[in-house]
């Protein structure tokens, strides 16, 4: 399969959110200053750009710019109201808004959270019953979990200081401070709000909490995320690879406790998971007492084998329930499009995944993308095994807050034991049924010892990506037809080589990320860990623009793809309500959606600090 190349298209329907989440920075860093002119009007002007064309064309009108907003191409300003028609007819100019005061708001913003059936109120009490264990004192906290996704963009929900904490950036995106770290596609952030989002105004201990506030499944748990796909979600088997090395790696780093690694990513790469290079990684991680959450995948009921690395039965592979609507087992189902696997290797259980209300990415792809999936200003609903996989990794934190001494075979003993079978649905597409986190005090451990091998991960890495790769749009400079550079062979994203036998060996001994930041010969990432961010992750001296291959060199900027999880991420209702709006022919292409990258220095460095905004950016 080979994507499309495509373009987006700015338009003024796909700018009305991005303003709509920017007018509470302005609000809250004051207005723009008076000028003494009584007939001037306050407002937030965006054009197709950047914020600097902007400013001169509201000063062509005689307006006074206040402040820059890099990241949606435009400024607050002050422009005469006899003017207004003028400025919002001058080339370039997309939109011209009113700027106001706005009022804080609860998470909710009107939507009623406690009445709908993908809730995560009524999931966690009603459906897995996970208040149980917060009633009992259990939820989450001192237990890190790594999300290996888009990044996590400091939302409401994930928001109070020291809740995410940045580990390297190793996607496309890496190299721009604009970018760098910031979760442009939107995945991550719902995965990680799932697995451990808590509102800041939630009571403590949040078994007390409303039926209004948000909470994820392990509300005091702590996100360590690693970055690897872009705005496109594109990404390589080789990225992944890296993050769980790195995850393994710095697991007890600086005060670190990560226990648990959610995989909401896979292929459809189908050799033997005994030599695959992925299901390898993702084993060391499961030995070395981190316990693995994988999606099985949306590839249907049908499908002859579930993704890459949940098709390892060393980790914990997880399909999706509909809930129906209701809050009763007795309707539920195994949608059609989860993941059974081939008869040998299933789910080990399911967890709801139709219809999740999740967080929020304002100005995201998939924010941008699926309008109809937005419940408020600050959420988004979408549907997957990604979603079961992340509620499935906020109960294993629950389970290890309350059990430290328990082993991923522990756990996973633990919370299929207490899964509670769907009726009418037959064990290959639902494992060992429900999740179900009331019974899980009465399984006994150990539980049954799984006998199956451990891969050897001396197979290809080819193979290993399934029919999903990365994709770089080349025009040549003689003029010459345009043609798709693929990424395939043996090799990582630099070029270099893949050697089988020093990458097992590394991985296994814990040395394949050097102090330096390299890994695999190349120079990936910085090194220093200032408690909150893995600070120097610029790539710092093998940059894409010098790491050529084949001839031709990687640019970043034109990245396009199916990343490896076309088609796999969600139901073909995707993100929206019910209306078709699958993933699955969008190939996830296009650029960014102010055309600027997220521009501007009006975020801290790109870092999403925890601060509100003042003086001149994030403080």
């Amino acid at each position: 399969m080979r994507p499309v190349s495509r373009t987006a298209h700015r338009t003024p329907a796909v700018l009305f959110a991005a303003i709509a989440a920017v007018l509470a920075m302005v609000a809250a860093s004051g207005p723009v200053a008076q000028s003494g002119r009584t007939d001037l009007r306050s407002v937030i002007v965006v054009g197709d750009a950047g914020a600097a064309a902007v400013a001169e064309a509201v000063e062509s009108v005689g307006g006074e710019v206040g402040r820059v907003l890099g990241i949606i191409g435009g400024v607050a300003a002050e422009v005469p109201a006899d003017r207004l028609d003028l400025l919002e007819g001058s080339p370039g100019i997309v939109a011209v808004t009113d700027d106001r005061t706005l009022e804080p708001r609860g998470i909710y913003d009107g939507f009623d959270h406690a009445a709908y059936g993908g809730s995560m109120h009524r999931i966690t009490a009603n459906v897995i019953e996970a208040d149980e264990l917060w009633k009992a004192g259990y939820s989450g906290a001192g237990v890190d979990v790594a999300v290996i996704d888009t990044g996590v963009a400091e939302v409401p929900g994930l928001d109070a200081p020291g809740k995410v904490l940045h580990g390297p950036d190793l996607s496309f995106e890496s190299q721009d401070d604009t970018t760098s770290h910031i979760d442009t596609y939107g995945h991550g952030t719902a995965m990680a709000g799932l697995i451990a989002g808590r509102d800041t105004a939630a009571a403590t201990p949040v078994a007390d909490a409303s039926p209004s506030d948000f909470l994820g499944v392990a509300p005091d748990a702590r996100i360590v995320s690693v970055k690897v796909g872009d705005r496109t979600g594109a990404t390589d088997v080789s990225q992944v690879i890296a993050a769980i090395d790195w995850v393994v790696q710095h697991r007890n780093t600086d005060g670190l406790n990560i226990r648990v690694l959610n995989l909401s990513y896979g292929t459809d790469g189908d050799q033997d998971y005994g030599i695959d290079p992925l299901a390898y990684a993702a084993e060391v991680a499961w030995r070395k007492g981190i316990v693995v959450v994988a999606a099985a995948g949306n590839s249907g009921n049908g499908s002859a084998a579930l993704d890459n690395p949940a098709y390892s039965p060393h980790v914990i592979a997880v399909g999706a329930a509909d809930g129906m609507g209701t809050d009763g087992f007795g309707d539920d189902e195994v949608p059609a499009w989860s993941s059974c696997g081939d008869g040998t290797r299933n789910p080990d259980l399911v967890a709801p995944g139709t219809g999740i209300v999740g967080l929020r990415a304002p100005g995201t792809y998939l924010d941008e993308a699926y309008p109809a999936a937005r419940k408020s200003d600050l959420l988004f609903r979408g549907s997957g095994s990604s979603q079961s996989t992340a509620i499935v990794s906020g109960a294993a934190a629950l389970l290890l807050q309350q059990r430290p001494h328990l082993t991923p075979a522990d756990v996973k003993t633990v919370l299929t034991g207490s899964a509670k079978p769907i009726r009418s649905v037959e064990p290959r597409c639902q494992g060992a049924g429900q999740l179900k986190l009331a019974s899980t005090n009465g399984v006994r451990l150990p539980g049954v010892t799984n006998g199956a091998s451990f891969s050897t991960g001396v197979g290809s890495l080819e193979a290993s990506r399934g029919a999903y790769h990365v994709v770089e749009r080349v025009t040549p400079e003689d003029g010459t037809e345009p043609y798709d550079l693929v990424l395939e062979g043996e090799q990582d994203i630099f070029g270099q080589p893949w050697d089988p036998a020093v990458r097992t060996t590394e991985s296994w001994n814990e040395t394949s990320w050097s102090d330096e930041g390299d890994w695999n010969t190349a120079r990936w990432t910085g090194t220093d860990w200032d408690t909150a961010r893995w600070t120097t992750a610029r790539w710092t001296t093998a940059r894409w623009t010098t790491a050529r291959w084949t001839g031709s060199t990687w640019t970043t900027a034109r990245w396009t793809g199916d990343s490896w999880t076309t088609a796999r991420w969600t139901t073909p209702e995707g993100w929206g309500a019910e209306t078709l709006m699958g993933w699955s022919t969008a190939r996830w292409t296009g650029d960014t959606w102010d055309t600027a990258r997220w521009t501007g220095d009006w975020w801290g460095t790109a870092r999403w600090t925890t601060v509100a905004w003042h003086g001149a950016r994030w403080g």
